[in-house]
């Protein structure tokens, strides 16, 4: 883990490439924390799981102990050219894709021991953290962290565009859904660690995969955070997605972008972009890392 020490900074974004959740930008002041170096990876989820015999909610179902269908979605490249209005042209509902079956029952995580741990849920990330002493981060501590001191940049890294110079981190180029054609030296998830981290010393902090944070994802929480000083905030007390499609169901916030990332549909990679889900969803593109004081 890597010391953050505490500081205070602007939250949000302050380009013109922000979705409306990322604005406006709003004062911050954090009492410093430890957080992961790099994403959790299989081999660490592994000795969770051994430990503590703990079911992942994708798996769950399989054994009769949730209603939640078993598996999770994983991305399926099309054979040609799609309509980028509709994601269910290349995210597919797999049974039997987990933890251990990354892309469906015949896959396997043997060899990728240090590759993030994906088709988690919230429920398991908080899971893990709590066996491990640790927890989720805080969305404002994940984006100070994820900053490493840089002021009002638009990425991890400064203001360089994603694809200039050279690989900075695990993303999709060319021409999403249906081409990647891996500049970066990857078509699809990364051991972690694969790029340079960030000032802070931290890995993967943009691309590779989603990460989930500790707080309700509500679209409107930044507008209430404006006009006062927000001092280590615990996120909003209820959730709220404008596109949810059931209002009731609690969402949280996820960081970061994925290796799916592609300025066409995505730049989750900007260091201030927003993303959330239900605490059972999981992906393909989904994983985690851990705080702890």
């Amino acid at each position: 883990m890597v010391w953050i020490k505490g500081g205070q900074y602007m939250m949000g974004s302050a380009d013109k490439e922000g979705k409306a959740d990322e604005y406006p930008l709003h004062k911050v002041r954090l009492s410093g924390f430890w957080i992961d170096a790099t994403e959790v990876t299989n081999a660490d989820f592994m000795k969770f799981v051994k430990a503590t015999g703990y079911v992942t909610t994708a798996q769950k179902s399989e054994n009769g102990q949730s209603t939640c269908p078993s598996g999770s979605y994983v991305f399926n490249e099309p054979m040609q050219p799609v309509s980028l209005r509709d994601n269910s042209a290349w995210w597919g509902w797999t049974e039997g894709a987990d933890w251990l079956h990354p892309e469906g029952p015949k896959s396997t995580i043997t060899g990728r021991e240090n590759y993030p741990v994906v088709n988690v849920s919230w429920d398991d990330a908080s899971a893990y953290a709590r066996w491990a002493g640790k927890e989720l981060p805080t969305e404002a501590q994940w984006e100070f962290a994820a900053r490493g001191g840089l002021v009002n940049q638009s990425y991890t890294w400064g203001n360089e565009p994603v694809e200039t110079g050279k690989p900075k981190t695990n993303t999709w180029q060319g021409n999403f859904p249906c081409h990647n054609n891996g500049w970066d030296g990857f078509k699809g998830l990364a051991p972690v660690g694969s790029f340079p981290p960030n000032a802070y010393g931290l890995y993967d902090m943009a691309g590779n995969v989603w990460e989930w944070c500790k707080d309700n994802y509500d679209a409107n929480y930044y507008r209430s955070c404006a006009d006062h000083l927000m001092r280590d905030p615990q996120g909003p007390s209820t959730s709220f997605d404008p596109y949810g499609i059931d209002p009731s169901v609690l969402e949280k916030v996820l960081r970061g972008g994925s290796f799916l990332c592609n300025a066409a549909v995505c730049k989750g990679y900007r260091v201030s972009s927003r993303m959330c889900a239900s605490t059972v969803s999981r992906s393909e593109h989904t994983g985690f890392r851990c705080i702890a004081y």
